[in-house]
C-alpha cells in the first residue's frame, strides 16, 4: 500500500481570520478525526498533491510536532475557480475500528464484445468498503473477459476478499459492452433479410 508523508505544524486559530492568514502563506488547513479527539493542523499544499490528484487509494502519514497519524482523506474542499485546496478533513485509523472507505475498482482481461467491435463503458470507478484499517485493500478487480455485446457486470460480480464488506448495491452496473450504432444498424439488416 503506497504511503504518502506529510509534515504539518499545529493550528492554534480555528476561526475565519486565522484559515485566511494560513492560506495566504500557501499551506491548507486541515483536520484530523481520532480516536483521542481533534487535532487542527497546516502543511504546505503541494504536499498534499500525490494524495488528491491520484485516481489511486493511498494512506497519509501525518506528521504533526513530532507526532505521527496514520490517516485516510475523508473529504477535501476545492476553490470554485482555480481549484486550489481550500481545506482537508482526515480520519484517523485505529486498529480494530471499522471504517467506511472508496477505493477504485478496476477491469482485468479482455472483453470478447469488446474484440468484437464494442465500447466498454465504465459508469462507476470507486466503490465504498467497509473494514478494519489491518484488512484494507488498495483496488478490487472484476474480470471481464466474459463480457460479449450488450452485457454489462455489476458489483455483486466483484471478488471481495474476507473480512471486507461492500456498502455498494449489488446491482448497481459498474461497466457494460455498449453496441457501437454502425454495428447495430448492421444487424438490424440481417435480421430484415431472414
Amino acid at each position: 500500500m503506497e504511503v504518502v508523508i506529510i509534515n504539518g505544524k499545529k493550528r492554534d486559530g480555528v476561526g475565519k481570520k486565522a484559515t485566511k492568514a494560513v492560506r495566504k502563506t500557501s499551506e491548507v488547513p486541515c483536520v484530523i478525526y481520532g480516536a483521542e479527539g481533534v487535532t487542527h493542523f497546516q502543511a504546505l499544499e503541494k504536499d498534499f498533491r500525490h494524495l488528491i490528484y491520484t485516481p489511486d487509494f493511498k494512506i497519509a502519514e501525518i506528521f504533526v510536532d513530532g507526532k505521527k497519524y496514520r490517516c485516510i482523506l475523508k473529504d477535501k474542499q476545492l476553490h470554485p475557480v482555480n481549484e486550489s485546496l481550500l481545506h482537508l478533513d482526515f480520519l484517523q485509523l485505529t486498529p480494530g475500528r471499522p471504517i467506511k472507505v472508496n477505493i477504485p475498482v478496476r477491469f482485468t482481461g479482455s472483453s470478447v464484445g469488446v474484440k468484437a467491435g464494442g465500447k466498454l463503458i465504465q459508469s462507476i470507478r470507486r466503490v465504498q468498503i467497509k473494514c478494519v484499517p489491518e484488512a484494507i485493500i488498495t483496488e478490487l478487480t472484476v474480470d471481464i473477459s466474459d463480457l460479449d455485446l450488450g452485457q454489462s457486470v455489476r458489483v455483486r460480480d466483484i471478488i471481495v476478499p474476507n473480512g471486507i464488506e461492500m456498502m455498494n448495491a449489488g446491482s448497481i452496473p459498474l461497466g457494460l459492452i455498449e453496441i457501437p450504432r454502425a454495428l447495430r444498424s448492421a444487424q438490424t439488416e440481417a435480421a430484415k433479410k431472414k
